[in-house]
């Protein structure tokens, strides 16, 4: 059974591993062994792990015109060229797996459709949560359930940083550093840290879930960039965790999706999940509430999806199994921030003199927006303004919008210096 390789960086090279550590058990699963055919990489001159230069090739038409060639793998990452040669090769008749999340989730409908068409399969557990299965048990082992909601922490580097300025009181800035040294940040971390990296991920859960089209645009995205160690630890005063969680509803038949920083209460399956691990929480009518958890990246969890998804399509092959057909994606409307009603904490630095408070809930509650609990951090003596941290009872964004720029016109409040929502 030839396999094709596009992209041999550190998935790829644990893919090769993987291979041949297991190419005896992975025959005797699918019933004929597995072949490497070839590697494509941007340098054939550069030495790769596992591969040699005679499996190496500049050249995607040279691969997919090998007759051996049935399944491609694309590890390369990003939109361009990779959608582009995903599609070659279902036209060519080759199934596909990939771990591409920005490939599937700007341009998944057009690309199945192409493999419908040309009678192949494209697969892509890897694309979502690493190690963690899930998208093959929202494709099949949940499909009897109406699903609800699916809250997830599907990006490793920031529940690594926001672990880290939880447990060491340590500043946006001096984790980011630690997280870049480690690796687990790369060196240009805005897809991670502006929660784009997630939105993509949470756009192909919501997808399979509630079997609707989603852009990545439609996603409310906020990343972690304005969260200080104060925060943190305020949140663990009230009861929480604070992670960056992506969460899908639908919702009197709409969508609700966002990614952004939430306080989690501490007693809540999520709220534990620490470090580079991965979560995705679903919740479905008929099982209730099933939560996964695993490593969300590297090469070999990644390795792992990637080769369940070929060992899938190789077993079909051999049995002569023809493609299951998916079912089109509807188009529902996606609700704006200002309808997204939530709790929200809300920090900010007042004026230190009596009656800011009593000003505050006044032009909040002006608003439709009441005030659940209130921190007041001691100030110095000789200080003239005080940091309060107030969380909110549930108010639509556009309300909480209104009652802000009314406070922040006001003279009691100096800065509004964080808003983050609340889960529950």
């Amino acid at each position: 059974m030839g396999v094709a390789l596009f992209g041999a960086g550190n998935v790829g090279g644990g893919v090769v591993e993987a291979l041949d550590r297991g190419g005896e058990r992975y025959a005797a699963v699918v019933g004929r062994p597995l072949e490497l055919r070839g590697a494509l990489v941007r340098d054939a001159s550069t030495p790769r792990h596992g591969l040699g230069s005679e499996c190496l090739t500049t050249d995607p038409d040279a691969l997919l015109a090998d007759p051996a060639v049935r399944i491609v793998v694309e590890l390369m990452g990003g939109e361009d060229p990779a959608a582009d040669y995903i599609a070659r090769a279902l036209r060519s008749g080759r199934h596909v797996v990939t771990a591409n999340k920005e490939v599937i989730a700007k341009q998944g409908r057009d690309l199945l459709a192409i493999a419908a068409d040309h009678g192949v399969r494209l697969l892509y557990e890897a694309s979502v949560g690493g190690g963690i299965p899930i998208i093959s048990p929202l494709s099949r082992d949940l499909l009897a359930n109406e699903i609800t909601g699916v809250t997830a922490i599907i990006n490793g580097t920031t529940n690594y940083m926001l672990t880290g300025m939880a447990s060491e009181g340590a500043d946006y800035a001096d984790i980011l550093a630690d997280a870049q040294r480690l690796g687990y940040a790369e060196p240009d971390p805005t897809a991670d840290v502006e929660g784009i990296d997630a939105a993509y991920k949470l756009a192909i859960l919501c997808g399979l879930a509630f079997h609707v089209a989603v852009r990545p645009d439609d996603i409310v995205r906020q990343g972690i960039t304005t969260l200080t160690a104060n925060d943190l630890r305020h949140a663990d005063a009230l009861g929480y965790a604070i992670k960056l969680l992506a969460n899908g509803r639908l919702v009197d038949g709409e969508l609700i999706a966002s990614v952004q920083p939430t306080l989690i209460a501490r007693s809540e399956p999520l709220a534990k999940v620490d470090g580079v691990l991965n979560a995705v929480q679903v919740e479905g009518d008929l099982v209730g509430r099933v939560v996964l958890e695993g490593p969300g990246a590297g090469p070999g969890p990644t390795a792992s999806a990637v080769l369940a998804d070929v060992l899938d399509l190789a077993r079909d092959i051999v049995a002569g199994r023809p493609p299951v057909e998916t079912p089109p994606l509807r188009r529902v409307r996606v609700r704006p921030p200002g309808e997204h009603r939530a709790r929200r904490y809300l920090r900010m630095t007042v004026a230190d003199r009596p009656g800011v408070l009593g000003e505050i809930g006044y032009a909040l509650g002006a608003h439709g927006v009441s005030i659940a609990s209130v921190i007041q951090v001691e100030a110095d003596e000789d200080a003239r303004t005080a940091e309060i941290v107030l969380t909110t009872h549930i108010a639509a964004g556009a309300e909480l919008e209104a009652a802000l720029d009314a406070i922040s016109a006001s003279d009691v409040v100096e800065e509004i210096c964080n808003v983050i929502a609340m889960a529950g």
